[in-house]
């Protein structure tokens, strides 16, 4: 069997301005970044508003294995599908992430024959975005302990400074460190590193849609507290104009192809279990104004990113989905079970969502055990379909396609989990016990300290960061763990971003690299 780099390195990409001339997107408005990579100006998206919208198809997961289970290789593979069946159609991914390219999982651009191309420069510097976003975010902590150098007239309490920097690269090192030890006048502090995808500026590239809204959202950014317990911001330090302009072109949509030659909007990168998890909300609303489906993913399984997407996302961009795909494998399911996928499924529906559930396909997977998974599913009265897609493109996953077609003709009664209007606490408590049947919810001290700190912002939207390896916060507990309780210990404002962050368990927000790292093995 071929790998995948061998399967990308014969693939026969089409020049990328014969997609855009497919989407019939104005040359003016298309930004070339080489022969197959293009940005599309943010702007082009004012243009096209009289444009009905097409039907938008979220692709999600079970709770997976340390390998996960194909969302990405699924997603681009029924884009093709959909193709084949001579549907206009654009895929929508968030851009993979350096962390976790060069740690475990590798590039997440696909696989097999259900590849977005060129995969090698996606998952590396592609046009440079995780990169800005890294820079605009590390520019805010600069200017906070210049600032604070050059006799902190604003009385910043250096005790209350929440903004901490970012790093694109797997660092445990980083995760604790002191600053302020040079100069003639050192201020120490102790300060900590977040990963990049972590950043609330990640998460305000993917919920703005046009530089204007990006550089409100920046200005609203709460960065820490003066001596008087007033919020200090990125527009009272005056620097809200220089960190727009770090992202400028960041905020224009990625636009690639799979390799049977689907177009793929890949803009975005916010981490699936500590942020947003999904690619851009610009992306997608362009996508849709262009085709007529668009395939979309949300990170890791459908208690983070679906729950996300579903509450935060379509929520900021009045997004109204038609259908939600389950990705599930055999591996997962042995390791999870089969209650653990339809717990998902049940939850999905909770929603308002008609759900099928996709069997992604493995090489060593037996007939007679996909069959009795999909009876098993089935017999639950939910449409159920194995897929292959990594090693027949898009041919693996026509039954699939056409049920989704039909699905996305009826309408269904899609509908948030909780109103905004709901006191914080209950709306953890909502998502703990509906999607991850917590027997209960457990706020440290400091997570009590802050819901009263941040009571002005209560009706915002809820992000919660957990493990992605268990429904519970302990991500030792698999399958469908009983009696269990989530633990918050903090509440973190992500005010531009538009939403407050639940931190709970051990999670971290800024990974480790393994004993041996995948970046071992890699040549240019």
């Amino acid at each position: 069997m071929k790998s995948d780099h061998e399967i990308a390195s014969s693939a026969n990409l089409i020049p990328i301005d014969e997609i855009t001339k497919r989407l019939f997107i104005p040359p003016e408005y298309v930004i070339p970044y080489g022969r197959h990579i293009a940005k599309i100006h943010a702007s082009y998206f004012q243009e096209l508003q009289d444009k009905q919208d097409g039907s938008l198809i979220l692709v999600t997961a079970m709770t997976p294995t340390s390998q996960g289970e194909g969302k990405t290789t699924v997603a681009i593979g029924l884009s093709q599908s959909l193709n084949l069946l001579g549907r206009k159609v654009i895929a929508c991914i968030r851009q993979p992430s350096l962390g976790p390219y060069f740690g475990v999982k590798g590039g997440a651009t696909g696989g097999g024959y259900s590849q977005v191309m060129p995969s090698d420069d996606i998952s590396l510097h592609f046009t440079g975005d995780d990169h800005a976003v890294a820079t605009a975010h590390n520019l805010i902590s600069s200017i906070i302990d210049n600032h604070i150098y050059h006799g902190n007239k604003l009385k910043i309490d250096l005790s209350r400074i929440l903004w901490k920097r970012v790093s694109n690269i797997n660092d445990r090192a980083l995760r604790k460190v002191k600053v302020g030890l040079t100069g003639k006048t050192p201020v120490e502090r102790i300060e900590e590193f977040h990963i990049s995808a972590a950043s609330e500026i990640m998460s305000i590239l993917s919920v703005s849609q046009n530089l204007e809204e990006l550089k409100h959202r920046i200005e609203n950014i709460l960065l820490a507290f003066d001596e008087h317990g007033n919020p200090i911001t990125p527009k009272d330090l005056n620097i809200h104009g220089a960190v727009t302009l770090v992202l400028r072109n960041a905020i224009h949509p990625n636009l690639v192809q799979s390799i049977e030659g689907v177009p793929v909007f890949i803009h975005g990168g916010a981490f699936g279990n500590v942020s947003l998890g999904c690619s851009s909300l610009l992306a997608a609303k362009l996508a849709l104004k262009l085709s007529d489906y668009v395939i979309t993913e949300a990170g890791f399984a459908a208690d983070l990113g679906a729950e996300k997407f579903f509450n935060i996302k379509c929520r900021i961009g009045n997004l109204y989905p038609k259908a939600a795909v389950i990705v599930a494998t055999l591996k997962a399911v042995h390791l999870h079970s089969l209650e653990n996928l339809e717990r998902h499924i049940e939850n999905i529906k909770k929603f308002g969502m008609p759900v099928v559930v996709a069997i992604n396909r493995f090489n060593d997977d037996r007939d007679n055990e996909l069959t009795e998974v999909i009876n098993s599913i089935r017999g639950k009265g939910v449409r159920a379909f194995v897929v292959d897609v990594r090693n027949k493109g898009g041919k693996g996953g026509i039954e699939l396609a056409e049920e989704l077609i039909e699905i996305c003709k009826r309408k269904n009664s899609f509908r948030y989990l909780y109103p905004l209007d709901m006191p914080v606490k209950e709306k953890i408590k909502t998502i703990a016990k509906e999607i991850y049947g917590a027997e209960d919810v457990v706020f440290t001290k400091e997570a009590e300290e802050d819901i009263k700190r941040y009571s002005m912002y209560q009706n915002l939207p809820l992000c919660i960061a957990k493990t992605a390896k268990s429904l519970s916060d302990n991500p030792d507990l698999t399958g469908v763990p009983k009696g269990f309780k989530i633990t918050v210990n903090r509440i973190l404002p992500n005010l531009g971003a538009g939403f407050l962050a639940a931190i709970c368990g051990n999670i971290l927000l800024m990974p480790g690299l393994p004993e041996h790292p995948m970046a071992e093995g890699m040549d240019g």
